[in-house]
Parts: C-alpha cells; structure tokens; sequence
C-alpha cells in the first residue's frame, strides 16, 4: 500500500467516524428533553474530572491488548473471534497461580501472567490447528471455543477456586504478592499500562521488520503467492493466531491482576469482541491501535456519564459503534475517489518511467 493509499483509509475511517458521530448528535437532538446537557456530558463528561479520565484509561489498557491481538491474526486474513475466550481463560489460568502459589512479589505476577498468556495462546492455536490440518473455518469454531472456555472457566471456579464464605460465585482473594501495583493515585490505572505501551512497540516492529511480520503481512494479502514464494502458508496460519492468542491471554491477565483482588467475572467481559471494532478502526497496524482504543473508551465513558446524568440511554454507543463499522467495511464508501486515486498514481508512474 503506497503512501497515498495509506492517507486515503485514515481519510476515509476518519469520515465514518464523523458520520457517526453526526447521526448520533442529530439523535440525541430529536430524543432528549435537554439535548444540550445530554451533548455536554457526552463529550466532555470524560474530562470533567480526573476519576472520569482514569476511567477512559482503565478501559483503554485491555482494548490495546485484544486490539492488537486481532489485528495480527486479521493481517494473515485468520478471522479467528477467539480473542473474547483467550483473554477470559487467560484470566482464569492467571487466578490459579494468584491463589495457589506462593511466590516473592516481583516473580508472582510475572509467573501468573505468563501462564495466563501461555494458556491463551494455546486456546487460540486449536482452531489455527483445525484449519490447517482438516479445512476447518477459523471463525465458526474460534466462536464455539469463546462459550467453551467462559463455561469451563466458570466450572473450574466453582469448583476449584470458589470462596464458598463469600456469598457468590468468586474465587479466593488473590495473594497479596500477585497484584500488580497502582499506578495512579485515585485511579484503578496499574503498571500495566507500561505494558501495553511496550506491546504496542514490539508488535509493530514485529510486523513491520521482522520476516515473520512480513510473511503475516504477505499472506493475508495473497495466500497462494505466497505459497508460491515459499512461505510456509501453514505455518504462517498457526503462529499468527498463537501470537494472537498469547496477547489476548496476556491482557486478561493483566486486566485481572491489576484492576482486582479476585476472579468475579460472571460473563464474558467483551474486551474480545471490542477488540475486533479497534483492530477495524486501527486498520491492523499497531501503531493505530492505542488511538482507536482511546476512542472506543472514551466513548463507553462519556455514554455511560451521560446515561446517568440525562435522559440518552447507555447503549446509544452501541449505534455510533455499528455505523462507523458499516461505512469502514462498505467496499463501496468513497470507492469512486479510491479509484481515482489508484488511476492518478499509475498515470503518474508511467509518465515517470517514459521521462526516463
């Protein structure tokens, strides 16, 4: 993709995203009794002050993890879902070493989200093995696998690692040596957030200099030219969605340790299914990643403040969301002006090479 191409799809994400916006704006004119509050407290309610901020960080740190998560498994054309049930039984693996373990502060948490990443990416590898081994599609059974791992998640919490004295469906409380450290005072933001920054890096510097980020790269855009170059296609379908895997399984962990002090979850936490509307937004670059995460949590957070302070309902978020995939998925948006610009270039490169 040249440069131009590249400025092309920030333009044109950029414009849905603007589109969404307007249509969400013009309905919540025609809705509410006070547009004007309602507007106020969805814009700039997440400013409003520092708690409300720290809450769009919060959410920011595990769409990073599954953003990325996704979007490398989408550049090697893998449409594997799984990221939803890697992240929560990553999660759950993160727990049992949180509780049963006894191990000094600094090696605890580094043990038990490793463990946690390491069961992820084995649960998002088995249907990358499906696929290669018995033509298997990715997709129906990495959806399958989300609802295997959330129930036997919760099997092995109720019977395994349940407080019984708790009153709920919880695990132990996690020793104190397991937790990761508050960052910000006032927030629930952990020292993860370095780990999300140092993730961002590496994955894109993976995907853009390594040969494996190339061989990804190159056989999401043409598997069997690649096969004829050869490149282990194969290959190149596991361990996109075992790096995938690992990641997603990686933020569950650090979304646990960080922001709790048991295992809780009674659902799946959606971080998965959120992570694939930021891999959409960030075009599956990594560098974009953290930008469309900001986006997405800054707008759950100023929805949720304004369905608590005005008459707008918390799932309106759920309709800029859906307008913004549609109109970035839609082949068609702004395809007249794509063309053009294709034309413009190989018009301009053939005059080149005639100069010459």
């Amino acid at each position: 993709m040249t440069k131009q191409q590249r400025l092309f799809e920030v333009v044109r994400t950029g414009l849905a995203i603007l589109i969404a916006l307007v249509i969400a704006l013009v309905i919540i004119l025609v809705v509410s009794d006070d547009p004007g509050d309602a507007l106020y407290k969805f814009l700039l309610g997440p400013l409003g002050s520092f708690r409300h901020f720290g809450n769009v960080i919060e959410l920011m740190i595990p769409l990073v993890f599954t953003g990325i998560a996704i979007s490398i498994m989408f550049s090697a054309a893998q449409f594997n879902l799984g990221a939803e049930g890697g992240f929560f039984i990553g999660a759950i693996a993160t727990a049992f070493v949180a509780i049963k373990f006894n191990l000094p502060p600094v090696i605890h948490p580094i043990v038990a989200i490793l463990f946690g990443s390491l069961v992820g990416s084995l649960f998002c590898g088995i249907p990358a093995v499906l696929k290669v081994k018995w033509g298997a599609s990715e997709l129906v059974s990495s959806l399958m696998f989300n609802y295997i791992a959330f129930f036997f998640g919760l099997f092995l919490i109720n019977y395994y690692l349940r407080d019984a004295s708790a009153g709920a469906m919880v695990s132990f409380l996690f020793k104190p040596t397991a937790l990761l450290p508050k960052l910000v005072p006032k927030t629930r933001i952990s020292v993860g957030i370095f780990a999300a920054v140092a993730l961002v890096a590496v994955a894109a510097l993976f995907m853009q200099k390594t040969r494996w980020g190339f061989r990804i790269r190159l056989t999401g855009a043409n598997a069997k030219f690649s096969q004829y170059s050869g490149i282990d296609t194969n290959a190149v379908v596991v361990y996109s969605q075992v790096i995938g895997g690992f990641i997603a399984g990686l933020g569950g962990s650090i979304e646990l340790l960080g922001m709790y002090t048991r295992f809780s979850w009674q659902n799946l936490p959606g971080y998965g299914w959120d992570g694939v509307i930021v891999a959409i937004l960030a075009r599956n670059n990594p560098l974009f990643v953290p930008i469309a995460a900001f986006f997405l949590a800054y707008l759950r957070i100023g929805a949720d403040i304004m369905s608590r302070y005005s008459d707008v309902p918390n799932e309106f978020v759920a309709l800029i969301q859906g307008t913004i995939i549609i109109l970035i998925a839609a082949s068609s948006f702004l395809a007249k002006y794509r063309h053009k610009l294709v034309f413009k270039e190989a018009t301009r490169a053939v005059s080149a090479g005639g100069d010459r």
